[in-house]
């Protein structure tokens, strides 16, 4: 039986999911929320992400909140981290983690498809970080998580504007450790490799891919959102204190 780690620091902090609903992030908010921390969780999916808050309350030392709104769109996203604020309290931990890896030809890449995938893959996540930032600064410390892809590390073709937007997140990383850092505030990057969530089940992992990821990871074994929320919970965590400007890639060991 295998056993995991408890992190005290956790409980009773208030966390900041970005994309919770689902798949990875519906993780995530389960993670969280077992470790006692008040979770707060933003999503397009309304339904979903009414349904998990309300599966976990029953469960959690605090009840998960959730509010439904695009976080592409900035004025929204900050409107939903004032309203968990007003519930949960100043922000201690922030997980950058919602994004939309959509294949899209390069030929068929339209103006206002790049800039609606820049806007939830990587816009969102500089704006979540600073709407955040005077709650940490006020709390002497934080920490944030801002999620990655190994997706452009293996050159993958079939989705220009995502894989741009995830190699850009970690020059964002490096940038805001060096600006958030004065004020104790460790800014890391999350760079999960080919996670088994639902939606990569149904719509992309094809007999071939699994031979793909076969060959590509050193652990030849299922990567599934609770790896992912493992990581997640130590660098969200004390324990991780020094770690910031850092790049924690969780993929079997493909790149």
């Amino acid at each position: 039986m295998t056993s995991y780690a408890r992190y005290p620091s956790l409980q009773d902090r208030a966390v900041l999911i970005t994309g919770g609903a689902t798949g990875i992030g519906e993780t995530l908010v389960t993670a969280f929320a077992e470790q006692g921390a008040k979770v707060g969780f933003i999503d397009l999916a309304a339904e979903e992400g009414t349904a998990l808050a309300a599966r976990l309350a029953a469960t959690s030392r605090h009840a998960p909140q959730f509010v439904a709104a695009d976080l592409s769109q900035v004025d929204a996203l900050r409107a939903a981290i004032a309203a968990l604020r007003a519930t949960l309290g100043p922000f201690s931990v922030l997980l950058n983690n919602a994004a939309n890896d959509k294949r899209h030809a390069v030929e068929d890449t339209t103006p206002e498809f790049w800039d609606a995938s820049v806007a939830v893959n990587i816009k969102h996540q500089f704006f979540a970080a600073q709407a955040v930032l005077p709650d940490m600064k006020a709390l002497g410390g934080g920490s944030i998580l801002n999620f990655g892809s190994v997706s452009w590390y293996l050159k993958q073709g079939g989705m220009p504007a995502y894989t741009s937007s995830k190699a850009g997140v970690q020059g964002l990383t490096r940038g805001l450790a060096r600006d958030f850092g004065v004020h104790g505030i460790r800014v890391n990057t999350l760079v999960p490799g080919w996670v088994m969530t639902e939606k990569q089940l149904k719509l992309w992992v094809t007999e071939e891919a699994k031979q793909e990821i076969a060959k590509g990871q050193c652990i030849n074994a299922p990567l599934m959102p609770d790896h992912i929320a493992r990581m997640a919970l130590f660098l969200a965590a004390d324990d991780s204190a020094m770690c910031t400007g850092q790049d924690f890639i969780v993929d079997g060991g493909w790149i």
